[in-house]
């Protein structure tokens, strides 16, 4: 009697632990999209030091699909990081300069008339890309900004009664300077909140800047960007994007989301708080975290980690605190400390 009771434990045993080997291999396979990623960053590294917080908030965007703001003083590696992540990726990359004189056929595209058929033709502007590079974005006057933002959003334009599409993926990483105002137009907050990602990126620490100075004093190449490689097709990249979207996200977690919101609606300390887009935006950005870190579900940390640079440029501090010389991110660091963390 006592060996068929054991035999039953044992068969029970063997049952539960190949429906936990089966759950386990229904789990989404993250080990492909995080060894491509790793290697984009060892791409990025033989170029770019320091500077792992950008890097990381990039490729989460490139995974979430979402365009990004830089924002930093000149000669922090805005513009080449932006390049040479374009550069890993098998995509066709477009780098525009905004000035004050752009007009909005500058980035779109124009109508020509060809001689030949007596007909007007659509000659496509340079945002027809996969990875845009707008440098400093605020340089442009607002009808030429507002003519991007229409892409950002929509993914296509209108010409002449005719809808055109932009590819898949489609990625604006657009930069501009915090200090310097004169000759600029100020992008509106209702315009910031098309950016899944506003990036601060600041000045390197000194053993980092030692580095720098090492490797160009070291380099025997004119131009190291030529070491880059790609590393991943447009396919894998679309293919991740869709992968991302399946991470798992529990449901004390959505609420964990949804409370930071709310209460930068409610804080006394902003003049206006995130909008609904917010919530969704911090979903998104804390799948791709997640999967950055090869995970296929979500964890508060990684929600935290997307907070900073998905709210950053959504909520405004009321003007007696910005006097006081409160910003934003203390602000939202006083939010998510004051909110117990889901377990």
């Amino acid at each position: 009697m006592e060996n068929i009771e054991n035999q039953n434990i044992e068969d029970r045993s063997s049952i539960n632990l190949t429906k936990k080997e089966d759950q386990f291999e229904s789990r989404i396979d993250m080990i492909e999209l995080r060894a491509s990623l790793e290697k984009v960053k060892a791409e990025i590294g033989k170029v770019i030091v320091g500077q792992e917080s950008m890097i990381e908030h990039l490729l989460a965007a490139l995974l979430s699909n979402g365009h990004v703001l830089i924002e930093g003083v000149p000669g922090v590696a805005k513009t080449i990081t932006a390049k040479l992540l374009a550069k890993t990726i098998d995509v066709a990359f477009s780098r525009i300069q905004f000035t004050p004189d752009l007009m909005p056929s500058d980035i779109l595209g124009t109508s020509v008339f060809n001689v030949k058929n007596s007909e007007f033709e659509f000659k496509k502007g340079p945002i027809f890309s996969h990875f845009i590079l707008i440098d400093e974005i605020n340089r442009s006057p607002a009808k030429t900004q507002s003519a991007l933002f229409e892409v950002m959003e929509e993914r296509q334009i209108t010409m002449d009664g005719t809808q055109y599409k932009m590819d898949e993926p489609f990625l604006v990483l657009a930069t501009q300077n915090p200090i310097e105002h004169e000759g600029t137009y100020r992008l509106p907050e209702a315009q910031l909140d098309r950016f899944l990602f506003k990036i601060n990126v600041g000045y390197p620490n000194f053993e980092q800047e030692v580095a720098i100075i090492k490797n160009q004093h070291e380099s025997k190449k004119e131009d190291k960007t030529e070491t880059v490689q790609q590393v991943i097709t447009a396919q894998q990249l679309k293919n991740y994007q869709h992968l991302v979207k399946e991470i798992i996200v529990e449901p004390q977690l959505i609420q964990y989301i949804a409370k930071i919101t709310v209460n930068t609606r409610e804080n006394q300390f902003l003049y206006l708080g995130a909008s609904p887009r917010a919530s969704l935006a911090l979903l998104t950005a804390s799948k791709a975290f997640a999967a950055l870190r090869g995970r296929d579900f979500v964890t508060p940390e990684d929600i935290k980690e997307a907070s900073y640079a998905v709210l950053r440029h959504r909520v405004i501090v009321s003007p007696e605190r910005e006097m006081e010389g409160l910003t934003a991110d203390e602000i939202i660091r006083q939010i998510l400390e004051g909110i117990e963390i889901p377990r």
